[in-house]
């Protein structure tokens, strides 16, 4: 498995100061494993119905498949001393991280979260490297295809599972709207059918100050992160199937 396998799956795959080539020729059982991961994510079209957030069930499912492929969450600690006395301690809590004897690597999921985590991931990641406890960042989040196409997405979700009334949220175990939701879905349906306005308000979730691949790549526009060695990749729109649910 390779950058080259993602990219011609249709996954977003940006890298730089030579990350790739540290993960093919370093770590290159555990990029594999991760590629393989990746190739395998699959996002139920309900699942995109949902109100958004972070720990939304792809992301879960994700998690638990990188946990299980050894990417544990770890607190690292990073101490300095002067002379022999302790000046400093910092400590960077990373949801995944892969360590062998040949170094480090550290991964962040950012399936749907406010777009300031970018800084907050990239930042940790520089510092990280900069005291020698990581040899590359990785961040997975939606890619542009994904994030481009999303009220295109939703609306087939939602009409292909035939969504006409409220009472298919249930149906589809869609947590049910909010007082504010359903009084916007009035509004919007004087317009459009139903399956259409419950897309057009879903894809609000998944706005463009939210973590996507381009608000990614503006933060290396600008030098966040930089000089650690970066992975960027952003899921497909192909990984959510338009299927009818069960």
């Amino acid at each position: 498995m390779s950058l080259a396998a993602l990219t011609a799956a249709g996954f977003d795959v940006h890298e730089t100061n030579h990350a790739g080539a540290i993960l093919s020729r370093d770590f290159r059982e555990e990029f594999a494993d991760l590629c393989a991961t990746l190739l395998a994510v699959r996002i139920r079209c309900a699942e995109m119905l949902q109100s958004g957030g972070n720990e939304a069930p792809p992301t879960r499912r994700l998690r638990r498949r990188l946990t299980t492929a050894g990417w544990a969450k770890r607190n690292i600690v990073v101490r300095k001393t002067v002379d022999g006395v302790p000046s400093s301690s910092r400590s960077h809590e990373i949801d995944h991280v892969q360590h062998c004897e040949r170094g480090t690597l550290a991964l962040e999921i950012e399936w749907n979260n406010k777009d300031p985590f970018f800084d907050r991931d990239l930042e940790n990641f520089q510092r990280l490297h900069a005291d020698g406890a990581i040899s590359v960042g990785i961040v997975v989040t939606r890619g542009q295809s994904l994030q481009t196409g999303i009220r295109d997405t939703l609306t087939a979700c939602a009409k292909v599972n035939n969504m006409q009334s409220v009472s298919d949220f249930a149906r589809l175990g869609i947590k049910e709207p909010t007082a504010n939701q359903r009084s916007r879905l009035r509004r919007l349906t004087q317009d459009m059918d139903f399956a259409t306005a419950t897309a057009t308000m879903m894809a609000t979730k998944y706005g463009e100050s939210t973590t996507h691949w381009n608000k990614l790549t503006e933060r290396l526009e600008r030098g966040v992160g930089n000089p650690c060695p970066l992975l960027l990749i952003g899921l497909p729109a192909s990984c959510v199937g338009i299927v009818q649910e069960p």
